[in-house]
């Protein structure tokens, strides 16, 4: 048999400048237009999030600040973000590529890849397919995708992100038998998984190239690097032997919530609100994932963002738990014993090594049972008429974040 036949045909597939685009399909009046989705200056996420290809020739570039964004071009129009139509529109995109085929794995909220070796036979070879799923998405939505093709998903993403961006027809297939004449040419910052502190330890063993790192000897990455220098040598060679899977990213290890405070709190008092508030959060996903945790874990991080300071703690809890209350108890001692007193700018709750909970311990002197009964009534109002629909009485109070979180998604506003 032909080895050709044998390869997977694998595909990235990138949103350009996704949240800017969602915005000008949404909005056909700055369609000639620079634009850029930023976030909100007063709570200090005044930063770019997405600029659209035309503010980009003006220098607009993703995580510099609206200040500096404005000074390269005036007539820029800012949009604060809609994370749930981009959650719509990327569920969207991803319908239409599960037309084609069912091995469809989400990247990121703006990339997914695509496994289309089954597919052939139905919609022809991959660059009708690739031009296809394009033409399909743009119709659709409005969203013009870029493709990267290849065996196998390492070289696709390198193929999109190195050279479908920058070719006319946003399409590219990046050949194996072709790397030494490709990829092994660029710098290798451009590799995937080598970023700005790699590429200096890189530099100082004398390599500049993809192709240079390939024919690094393994074993002198594997003796700096352990296995992580087995990846970079294997990503640099292009192989990659991992399936694209549709539920690769199903498996729940840890569930938390964050926080970037609008002001400074600074006594114990103020920052027990949003304390309660993200124990709350962290538990009303864990039930309606159906999981207890074991472990909770408190992230907290100075208001001096130049010279930070802060703690990560965690501790285990003597039964597994998805209750408001104890996991607010577990976080507020952990609070209380590692905070230095530094005025609080950020601050966050996980719960990790997570169980079904299907089966709990029962206790003699604590209803569980009931408690859990008013918590998951509370979570049933709360999914059918949204968060605000009934809130603590401490959330009301000046340092409540919970009012406002509730017309959010990822900090962002719907």
């Amino acid at each position: 048999m032909n080895n050709d036949k044998k390869k997977r045909i694998v595909m990235l597939a990138d949103c350009q400048s996704f949240y800017a685009s969602v915005e000008k399909a949404a909005h056909p009046e700055y369609a000639n237009r620079p634009l850029a989705v930023a976030g909100d200056p007063a709570r200090r996420s005044g930063i770019i999030l997405a600029a659209c290809p035309l503010a980009k020739q003006y220098g607009v570039t993703t995580a510099e600040s609206l200040g500096e964004a404005l000074k390269k071009c005036p007539d820029l129009v800012l949009v604060r973000p809609h994370m749930q139509e981009y959650i719509n529109v990327s569920l969207q995109i991803t319908e239409i590529f599960q037309s084609y085929t069912d091995l469809v794995e989400p990247y990121s909220i703006d990339e997914q890849f695509l496994d289309i070796t089954g597919s052939l036979k139905l919609f022809g070879n991959p660059i009708k397919i690739a031009t296809s799923i394009q033409q399909k998405v743009m119709n659709e939505t409005g969203i013009y995708i870029r493709i990267g093709m290849s065996e196998n998903k390492v070289l696709s993403k390198m193929a999109c992100d190195n050279f479908a961006k920058k070719n006319h027809s946003g399409i590219f297939t990046l050949h194996k038998e072709e790397l030494q004449e490709t990829l092994w040419r660029l710098p290798v910052q451009r590799m995937f998984m080598v970023g700005s502190r790699m590429r200096q330890h890189l530099k100082g063993m004398g390599i500049f190239t993809i192709g240079q790192l390939a024919q690094t000897p393994l074993s002198k990455l594997r003796e700096k690097w352990g296995v992580n220098g087995e990846v970079l040598w294997l990503i640099a060679n292009g192989q990659d032997f991992s399936p694209v899977k549709p539920a690769a990213h199903d498996v729940q290890k840890a569930i938390g919530h964050q926080m970037t405070l609008p002001f400074d709190f600074c006594t114990l008092d103020e920052i027990k609100v949003p304390l309660l508030e993200l124990s709350e959060l962290v538990c009303q996903r864990m039930r309606a994932k159906g999981y207890m945790g074991w472990v909770v874990s408190v992230d907290c991080q100075g208001a001096d963002f130049n010279h930070p300071h802060g703690f990560h703690r965690q501790m285990k809890l003597f039964d597994p738990t998805n209750l408001t209350n104890e996991v607010y108890e577990a976080a507020t001692t952990l609070f209380q014993r590692n905070w230095d007193g530094q005025p609080i700018r950020k601050i966050g709750i996980t719960l990790s090594q997570l169980i079904s909970d299907h089966e709990y311990q029962l206790t003699l002197f604590d209803n569980r049972e009931q408690k859990l009964l008013l918590e998951r009534t509370i979570d049933r109002m709360k999914e059918k008429y949204g968060n605000a629909v009934i809130m603590r009485a401490s959330s009301l109070k000046r340092f409540g974040q919970a009012r406002e979180r509730a017309q959010k998604i990822g900090g962002h506003t719907k």
